[in-house]
């Protein structure tokens, strides 16, 4: 439940022997490909561990950090981790047919398979030493401990969206592939709940089955009373849950064109759906017990209103909407953006948890290991997002399109525009390693870990990102390979 603070990195690189370096050079096909394959071989070849990634290295790759510092054997799953770096390969062979970018793709892949769990998905992490202490119960029988498969921050949801993609490249001729992504969204259909939720995690048990009930607000003291331990086991919403799994179910169907994928989905948005909180407040909660009423997490996640987790399922509702044509899952979206607007605070952000019911943004401080509720934002502590930036401007305009035209399928991954100046800048950025080189501002990057201020490192969003980028960039300049996506 931890997000990588990007917004706090400052971006700087070594420009020298790129193939535009200190230059304004025409654009080519040829430099741009030069570039992604430079990139590539440097990240595949000398950063890879075993096919996968973690999130940060330093520069002389001597040191490695995923949530916490990781040792040589552990790779990560969570997002930047393998299965980022791994959608951008095959981004890579789709847009220039380099075969070479299909095996580092198939690298991340097998690097997946090895660490799938019993249960079926994935933790935050992958330990290939079988004595690591971050080793888990997997399919392949190498592993002890835990059994339990994530769906926070888009762990075992991008995994599975990843090898759906990675499967439908091969034909479905990878048999160890193929088996792993099938019993993977089998697991993961089986973990949804009869009203169409879905848990932060499962380790194999069958689900409960709770009745189908509508939202509702406590009548209890929830500051004190209404705690669950086992939080992980009820309905969530927090860290976009349901948005990484929309997404998941959505590549499913494409690629198997099997309607039990798309019924998911379906029951995941009459989920949201049913999740939007009663008025004064209809918006929605991280996470809610089998009543239907919001409840703690962690002991700085408070139940209330989430700024948060309501516009991250404006966006999944809109997503769904865009892939069934069902206007049901449009209805709610007026009557919270109205709350979210009026709940801005002075600053134009919106606060991560308002109170029930009295809709007073709510915080927390921090005495040593010991939390207390607050309404003053004056001393918050720092690891986590209090507040979040406002999208809403944006949610009025989308939502304006969507409710004021017919509907009719839309391609949900098209490629981004990228311009000339865009892809030059990228190019230009490569060293004479192939690295793309991030200097520190000094800030956290996730958890405690920080590298100096100016200190130069390597970061798997960083090469993920410009990787699909130039990908994109030769997509929209080639019709052809665009057409056949």
């Amino acid at each position: 439940m931890m997000r990588i603070g990007s917004a706090f990195l400052l971006f700087g690189f070594l420009l020298a022997g790129s193939p535009l370096a200190g230059s304004a050079q025409e654009l080519t096909t040829e430099a741009v490909t030069k570039t992604m394959r430079d990139a590539a071989r440097f990240y595949w070849e000398d950063v890879a561990t075993r096919g996968g990634y973690v999130y940060f290295y330093d520069i002389n790759l001597d040191r490695r950090w995923g949530e916490g510092e990781a040792t040589k054997d552990q790779v990560w799953v969570q997002p930047p981790g393998t299965p980022t770096v791994g959608l951008a390969y095959l981004k890579a062979y789709q847009a220039t047919g380099d075969q070479y970018f299909l095996e580092a793709a198939r690298g991340a892949a097998n690097a997946l398979v090895y660490g799938q769990v019993k249960s079926g998905g994935w933790s935050n992490s992958i330990d290939f030493d079988p004595r690591g202490k971050r080793v888990s119960q997997y399919r392949n029988g190498r592993g002890r401990g835990r059994n339990t498969s994530s769906l926070d921050d888009g762990q075992t949801a991008t995994a599975l969206r990843f090898l759906i993609r990675m499967d439908d490249t091969l034909k479905f001729k990878d048999e160890k592939i193929h088996e792993a992504t099938t019993f993977g969204l089998n697991a993961l259909l089986e973990a949804q709940f009869p009203n169409g939720a879905f848990p932060q995690v499962w380790q194999g048990e069958p689900n409960p089955n709770p009745p189908i009930v509508e939202p509702k607000f406590p009548d209890y003291d929830w500051r004190t009373e209404g705690r669950i331990k086992e939080y992980w086991n009820l309905y969530t919403l927090n860290d976009n849950v349901p948005g990484t799994v929309a997404e998941t179910l959505i590549a499913a169907h494409e690629v198997y064109q099997d309607e039990k994928y798309l019924n998911a989905l379906k029951k995941l948005g009459d989920f949201l759906v049913l999740a939007q909180m009663p008025e004064p407040q209809p918006a929605w909660a991280q996470q809610y017990n089998y009543d239907m009423i919001p409840v703690w997490a962690r002991k700085f996640e408070p139940p209330g209103i989430s700024g948060d987790e309501s516009q991250e399922t404006i966006k999944t509702l809109m997503l769904i909407y865009r892939v069934t044509g069902n206007r049901k899952y449009l209805e709610p979206i007026p009557a919270a953006l109205d709350y979210l607007e009026r709940s801005l605070l002075p600053d134009g952000q919106l606060a991560r948890y308002y109170e029930l019911k009295t809709n007073k943004p709510l915080y927390m401080q921090r005495q040593g290991k010991v939390y207390s509720l607050t309404y003053d934002d004056a001393n918050l502590p720092d690891h986590y997002g209090w507040k979040t930036g406002s999208k809403l401007t944006w949610f009025r305009q989308e939502y304006a399109k969507l409710a004021g035209r017919e509907w009719k399928p839309s391609r949900l991954n098209k490629p981004r525009e990228v311009s000339d100046k865009e892809a030059q800048r990228i190019v230009a950025e490569l060293d004479d390693f192939g690295r793309w080189v991030s200097i520190s501002n000094g800030e956290k990057l996730i958890g405690d870990n920080r590298f100096a201020k100016g200190e130069p490192y390597l970061s798997s969003e960083v090469f993920s990102q410009n990787l699909e980028r130039l990908s994109d960039y030769l997509l929209n300049t080639n019709p052809t390979r665009r057409s056949n996506q």
